[in-house]
């Protein structure tokens, strides 16, 4: 069975946006442009049944769609790097999203994700490169950022065993609604549209 997670897509224009990022920093193995993803819950290896369940669960979420911006980049190690990401401007939506997947799957029986949730997009995986060159490749990229764009779905995602990095697999796609959106209006008080048909 493959190894299954959730996740939002990098679109296109933000996508060249990040490859512009490859290059520069022995040691790195720069993940292939069309993998870039938000991982919003790793859900692992799971039987039929129960990814059956997780994708049932999943498609009863009804959330409306939302803003980010990529917006700097770091490593993962500090002591021994061992991955360079871009960061995730916040945005209530994306968290409360993944914490609506997070209860999903623990209320099917998988355990709870032992990790933060830190919204991020790795852009290498790291094998030997040295402290020194991670911490010059990031101090002359630090500024990045990224125009914001419209989350209007997330995805199921598959990879086979691997080193990581993809190449990943589209399982099912959950959109979100519309958000309704009024320029310089407070979103507490937006009312849902109730649909005419």
């Amino acid at each position: 069975m493959p190894r299954l997670f959730t996740a939002l897509e990098i679109p296109r224009n933000a996508a060249m946006s990040l490859s512009l990022l490859r290059g520069g920093l022995p040691g790195a193995r720069w993940i292939d442009v069309e993998n870039y993803h938000i991982t919003l819950r790793f859900i692992g290896d799971v039987d039929g049944r129960t990814a059956d369940e997780i994708v049932d669960r999943l498609d009863r979420i009804d959330r409306p769609e939302f803003q980010i911006r990529l917006d700097g980049i770091g490593a993962f190690g500090s002591k021994k790097p061992h991955s360079v990401w871009a960061g995730v401007s916040p945005s209530p939506e994306m968290y409360a999203l993944q914490a609506e997947i997070e209860r999903i799957c623990q209320r099917i029986g998988l355990p709870p994700d032992p990790r933060k949730f830190t919204p991020h997009v790795t852009l290498a995986r790291l094998k030997s490169s040295r402290v020194d060159d991670v911490v010059h490749y990031l101090a002359g990229r630090g500024n990045f950022q990224t125009s914001a764009f419209t989350v209007p779905r997330f995805v199921l995602l598959s990879s086979r065993e691997s080193v990581g990095g993809g190449p990943y697999l589209t399982e099912e796609i959950f959109p979100l609604h519309e958000a309704l959106s009024v320029p310089s209006v407070s979103s507490s008080f937006l009312q849902p549209v109730k649909s005419l048909a």
